[in-house]
């Protein structure tokens, strides 16, 4: 047999206790009180089917971000209107993805376009009405790119709210162009998060139209340029709740886009939770000179068309800070805040599909899970042992291996282990044995040929190298396929079974050599217990 080289048999060792320390806490069911805290502190974290939680796939309604994009071009355009110091009757958002500046001469159209298609870009000029109404619509790409951007965002903005919620482990991910999927192992409070990922949070401040018709609007006689929104009013002293309605300018003077920070504090008066917020510098400067210039009215306080207050302005209010009351229980004034602070989800998202797994479910599946691995495993051992001999006791001494290094490195990169990916396991033992398989086969017909029992070892795994190097990579590239287009479990699989297929071409080829080799090394051998 060749010379053994000196790292092999170090190499053997040193993976194999690597793989110990790192599995360890894993094999315990979590770090025990007495494991160092210089070791290995990873635990592989379970999957939604194994621990029970929330699943949910969300549709965003990108559209409205497309709407509310043409409706921030409004102020765009005005803007550029009065620094050219141009003429218009008036300027509207019309449709989902246009805006209509209406002009009194036909004339004026070319010299407003021209102005505005060098401040505000990615949109398309049309003339209506004889010529006297310029409309600007978003152009078909610039809209698929804010479609795009409203997924990216809405599911950074989750996963945000997710982690302040204190979720471990979440799945947060996109699935098509539209939708994105959440997972949430081991939730407790289902409605509660719920509530938490779906609100969109739009933060908006409107002022109050003291001079409008509130009746004749309740009625259905809103002014123009005018919204009727709600309020909730509490009654302190019998704490019943009434509706209040409320005219309000529809234009919105500022928004919560320009927050840094939202906190829970407590009135010293009556004890109640309200959310105090910070505005960044240029939020603080607008809401200063806002202030200003409307002393002794009222500024409305808007989060996802309610109106929460309607404070009036007493004096100017420098610094950025301004405070969001209500009839808040705690944790709702706390969930406000995480809400505010991960920021508004660009576009409304709805629930499409909806599924709680239970903590008893997951713990039946991981002992259907587990009973499946110990029964699969103990199976191999035993045909491996009976067919192959002591040959076949070494390749269950890499089979086991094998799952220590697979656990040691899902708990290493912190992968998260699902169902499929326990199949994954069991799948793997057979895989691993069926490369030993093929060596040992091929070691019995280089002894019927007539080679000496280390020449069959040598020539054994040389000449079985390339077929199960082809196997296995070809299974490889399967896995890795499933992980570029599957979803969820799928991906699950697809992690299990690569990081297995590397560990057993490892410990199937590599280590059952090295020991081999130790095992034979200055012996004369005449037979071969295989």
């Amino acid at each position: 047999m060749k010379q053994l080289p000196w790292w092999k048999p170090a190499t053997v060792v040193l993976v194999t206790l690597i793989s110990l320390l790192y599995a360890a806490p894993s094999l315990l069911g979590g770090v025990p009180p007495w494991w160092p805290s210089w070791l290995p502190q990873q635990v592989i974290a379970r999957g939604l089917d194994l621990q029970g939680g929330l699943y949910l796939l969300l549709h965003v309604e990108s559209g409205k971000a497309v709407e509310q994009a043409a409706e921030n071009m409004v102020d765009d355009v005005r803007g550029v209107m009065r620094k050219e110091k141009l003429r218009y009757k008036g300027v509207e958002h019309a449709g989902t993805d246009s805006v209509i500046v209406k002009l009194s001469q036909a004339s004026e159209v070319a010299q407003v376009q021209k102005a505005l298609a060098a401040e505000i870009m990615n949109v398309d000029f049309s003339t209506e009405d004889d010529g006297t109404t310029l409309r600007l619509s978003i152009s078909e790409t610039n809209q698929k790119e804010i479609r795009g951007f409203a997924v990216e965002q809405s599911i950074q903005t989750i996963r945000s709210r997710i982690d302040q919620f204190g979720v471990a482990e979440p799945t947060i991910q996109k699935q098509g162009e539209d939708r994105i999927l959440v997972q949430l192992p081991g939730l407790k409070d289902p409605t509660r998060a719920k509530a938490l990922i779906g609100r969109t949070a739009r933060l908006e401040f409107k002022m109050v139209d003291e001079k409008g018709d509130l009746a004749g609007a309740i009625e259905g006689r809103i002014p123009p340029g005018d919204i009727l929104l709600y309020g909730e009013q509490v009654d302190r002293a019998t704490g019943q709740k009434t509706r209040q309605p409320y005219l309000l300018k529809k234009r919105t003077v500022l928004s919560g886009d320009l927050l840094t920070d939202a906190r829970v504090n407590f009135d010293t008066q009556f004890n109640e939770p309200y959310v105090s917020i910070n505005f960044n510098s240029q939020g603080g400067r607008k809401f200063g000179q806002l202030t200003g210039e409307h002393v002794g009215e009222r500024m409305a306080i808007v989060l996802d068309g309610t109106v929460y207050s309607a404070p009036v302005i007493r004096e100017r209010i420098d610094g950025g800070r301004a405070q969001i009351s209500g009839s808040f229980s705690t944790e709702e004034a706390h969930d406000l805040a995480i809400i505010l602070r991960a920021g508004a989800l660009p576009a409304p998202v709805t629930i499409l599909e909806e599924r709680t797994v239970g903590p008893t479910l997951g713990s039946d599946s991981i002992a259907q899970g587990m009973m499946s691995v110990l029964i699969g495993g103990a199976l191999v051992i035993v045909f491996m042992g009976i067919y192959y001999k002591a040959f076949g006791w070494l390749a269950n001494v890499a089979v086991v291996l094998n799952i220590i290094v697979l656990m040691a490195i899902l708990a290493w990169i912190q992968a998260t282990l699902t169902l499929p990916g326990i199949a994954g396991m069991v799948l793997l033992m057979g895989m691993s044995v069926d490369a030993n398989v093929l060596i040992f086969e091929r070691i019995r017909e280089e002894l019927h040929l007539g080679r000496t029992p280390l020449a069959a070892i040598d020539h054994g795994y040389d000449t079985a190298f390339v077929t199960i190097l082809d196997s296995n990579l070809t299974t490889l590239i399967t896995a890795v396929v499933l992980f570029q287009f599957g979803t969820g479990p799928v991906k699950g699989f697809a992690v299990t079974l690569s990081i297995g297929l590397i560990a057993s071409m490892f410990t199937a080829i590599f280590v059952t050599r090295v020991v081999l080799a130790m095992i034979v090394k200055n012996r004369r051998l005449k037979s071969l217990s295989i």
